[in-house]
């Protein structure tokens, strides 16, 4: 299916050209942009023209396209040259202006060029139908470091949650049964289930939400910043202070 899109963008670059008779950007980059978003959907992508962003540095630039998903993160950006351009000197005009060079695509109907982490990656003909397919593959399929990285530490995560959640439990119950204290406030939480949530809620039923709340509280502060929500809605703020004492309790354990 992606050679055949390639070749279909080929003949119809061709076709411009011999109907309009010029080979500018403006008149055939569109046919790149549709072969583009072609390649975009196989990720669940879709290439959006002329979206302005901002530099880390505070610039407004305006890439000919930005690839996105569906939650308007950026994955890459693409710009169109004129032919009669040189591509290397439009590149450096580009970084020039603070374009970003994580996962950036330049063409102009004759050469491709692909710069990933500031690092020229690939370069091909567009004559070339296998040569840009692959460029197009590398394109829409680069993940940042960050990302990548946070997706190993989910796979991480999720191998270890099981022997985590068991050591959490273990010493609870370890405080449970030592720790008047954490009983103490264990039983004001109970009391405060049973008068907010459910009269059913039973002690194993609130040491397994202080090991949810432990597992997950840190995460979802840094991804949502919940910090509020847990300071004033009741059952979070009386989780929050059950997570501490069980810290505090248990600070010489290297687990923690």
């Amino acid at each position: 299916m992606s050679i055949h899109a390639v070749k279909q963008y080929q003949s119809e670059v061709e076709k411009i050209i011999h109907f309009g008779g010029t080979k500018k950007e403006t008149s055939i980059r569109n046919a790149f942009y549709h072969l583009l978003n072609e390649y975009a959907k196989q990720k669940g992508l879709m290439l959006v023209p002329e979206v302005t962003i901002k530099t880390p540095k505070g610039k407004n630039v305006t890439p000919d396209g930005t690839l996105k998903d569906s939650l308007r993160q950026d994955w890459g950006y693409w710009e169109s040259k004129d032919e009669a351009d040189i591509i290397d000197d439009e590149i450096k005009k580009k970084f020039a202006k603070d374009y970003p060079s994580d996962n950036i695509l330049f063409e102009d109907s004759n050469t491709a060029v692909l710069i990933q982490n500031n690092v020229e990656v690939q370069r091909v003909k567009m004559k070339d139908a296998e040569a840009l397919d692959r460029i197009l593959h590398s394109f829409i399929n680069f993940e940042r470091p960050e990302v990548k990285n946070f997706r190993k530490a989910i796979e991480l995560f999720k191998q270890d949650i099981p022997k985590v959640t068991d050591t959490i439990r273990d010493l609870l119950e370890v405080q449970e049964k030592t720790n008047t204290k954490f009983r103490n406030e264990r039983d004001k939480f109970l009391k405060l289930c049973h008068d907010s949530i459910n009269p059913d809620v039973t002690k194993a039923d609130v040491r397994e939400m202080i090991i949810q709340h432990i597992l997950t509280e840190d995460i979802f502060n840094t991804i949502f910043d919940e910090t509020q929500f847990h300071r004033e809605n009741n059952i979070a703020h009386q989780l929050e202070g059950n997570k501490h004492l069980f810290y505090r309790s248990n600070k010489t354990n290297s687990t923690f």
